[in-house]
């Protein structure tokens, strides 16, 4: 059946075809830029099926097709046997709905006049709740709960949605981006009870460990185009990096340099909600990391030493200026030649809305004014040296940041602090929904400017990553740093050991 809608066609047995999913000649085009084409793409029932790429490659653009947002071009065919359910990145609940409501809403049972019966919905959340292990009241906020239950009620969601179906396909966008470790297993679990109950799974994933860990088969996007679809136990890790690529790549990390010596920063005694007594001193272009478990305090270091600490407490020192953190601002912080990468970069760090070049020049536009007015010739200029330096794609100034995949909006935030030419970079989770190829860019800048003389502070779950970016790495547990790693030692496995290592273990 020719699509020339945003319908989906279902087809009309389980018995007609293996496949839950199946998509013929999908292709997209946008203003004349074709993003899509000719793709091919089986997902069979009882699997789970990875889709990967780099940020831009057409994975979001085959996913809004599927989901309806986008129609494809004419001479694609599409179908689905049964149902079809979507989790995608931003999961979409409403923060002030209860879970009931994020479950149900518009699809109660209703009763004669319109009545919902409540005590049997709740009864019938909670049972959907069990099922996958979410221990959590029907009646609560979803705005109180923890990231790793919101996700989880986004793929309880999604499975209910396919109640009533015997086959269909459940579509998952980067569930894992804001999980914690102990959530993504509670995750996987879920998905593979999904796929033995006879659904597809497409699963979206930059962690190619998530991917080898969890998919049958893998399909590679790469300029639009399919490039490969294979067996994931028949691709090791670096054969996939190369195949997303399109090339082989040796040098995913750069090459580390010797710090400076010259210390830049001090902290002193700094706490917060959770860390608490942390001191450590910063040395000119050296990359310290700072990690653990999810909400051991690691993570809030980035934030106590911009300002941004409610209830922080301490003394930090950047060159000869001294400040009490308990009345640091990030103004002030600025000023002082600190820089802060927030994780989440549209609520933080940017502002989705507003142009690439009003994101990239926020930090430094006083630079481009002269007698109350902007140059906006000037300002052109170095946003168009900025999207080449940085490579952003597509390199489109006045183009709103939210349309940019999250690899190419990280790299329009990094431009734009590193702009500010700062002494001290925080970063927290840099790399965090990020392709392999985006990463590649970010850590080649990263190791750049510390060989110029930036200092980083950079605050990761990616445990992988840091002991080819960092200099040493000091890992937190309970809001206290418990140890330090460095040289030798410095290596994936002990930062791992050290991270889950019960309190008071030698």
């Amino acid at each position: 059946m020719s699509v020339g809608s945003d319908r989906v066609a279902r087809a009309a047995s389980p018995e007609a075809a293996r496949a839950v999913a199946s998509l013929r000649g999908l292709s997209k085009t946008f203003a004349g830029r074709t993003v899509l084409q000719d793709v091919d793409l089986d997902v069979m029932a009882g699997e789970v099926h990875g889709l990967l790429g780099q940020n831009g490659s057409g994975k979001s653009t085959l996913i809004k097709i599927l989901a309806g947002y986008h129609q494809p071009d004419e001479g694609a065919t599409m179908q689905v046997e049964g149902g079809l359910a979507f989790v995608h990145q931003d999961l979409g609940l409403v923060q002030d709905g209860t879970v009931l409501e994020n479950l149900y809403v518009g699809r109660y049972t209703t009763r004669a006049g319109w009545r919902v019966p409540w005590a049997s919905e709740r009864r019938r959340a909670q049972q959907a709740l069990d099922r996958f292990g979410v221990h959590v009241d029907p009646d609560a906020k979803i705005g109180s709960l923890r990231e790793v239950d919101h996700a989880m009620i986004g793929i309880v969601r999604a499975f209910e949605q396919l109640q009533g179906f015997d086959r269909g396909l459940l579509v998952l966008d980067e569930p894992t981006a804001y999980l914690p470790r102990d959530g993504v297993g509670r995750l996987f679990d879920a998905v593979r009870e999904i796929a033995a109950a006879g659904f597809g799974v497409l699963f979206v994933s930059h962690r190619l460990e998530e991917i080898q860990a969890l998919t049958g088969r893998v399909s590679i996007l790469r300029d639009g185009r399919l490039v490969d679809t294979a067996r994931t136990a028949d691709l090791g890790e670096r054969e996939l990096i190369a195949r997303i690529l399109g090339f082989a790549m040796d040098d995913l990390y750069p090459a580390l340099h010797e710090p400076h010596g010259e210390r830049t920063l001090s902290v002193r005694d700094v706490s917060g909600s959770t860390v608490s007594g942390f001191s450590m001193d910063l040395h000119r272009g050296e990359v310290v990391g700072v990690t653990g478990l999810r909400g051991m305090g690691y993570e809030e270091v980035p934030y106590l030493l911009f300002g941004e600490g409610a209830s922080a407490r301490g003394e930090l020192t950047v060159g000869h200026r001294r400040f009490d953190l308990a009345r640091l601002t990030p103004r002030e912080a600025m000023r002082a030649g600190i820089a802060l990468l927030p994780a989440n970069r549209l609520r933080d760090g940017g502002s989705a809305g507003a142009s690439v070049r009003e994101n990239m020049t926020l930090a430094t536009l006083g630079t481009y004014k002269r007698g109350g007015f902007l140059r906006l010739r000037q300002e052109a200029s170095r946003v168009s040296t900025l999207l080449k330096d940085f490579q952003v794609q597509p390199p489109e100034a006045d183009r709103p940041l939210g349309t940019l995949s999250g690899g190419n909006q990280q790299k329009v935030l990094l431009a734009k602090w590193f702009e500010t030419r700062p002494e001290v970079f925080l970063l927290h989770e840099p790399t965090q929904g990020v392709d392999v190829g985006a990463r590649r860019q970010i850590f080649r800048h990263i190791a750049a400017a510390a060989k110029a003389g930036t200092s980083f502070v950079l605050a990761s779950s990616e445990y992988q990553d840091l002991p080819h970016l960092c200099d040493r790495v000091i890992v937190f547990r309970d809001g206290r740093p418990v140890s330090e790693l460095h040289g030798a030692a410095l290596t994936h496995e002990r930062i791992v050991e050290q991270c889950f290592r019960e309190a008071g273990a030698s």
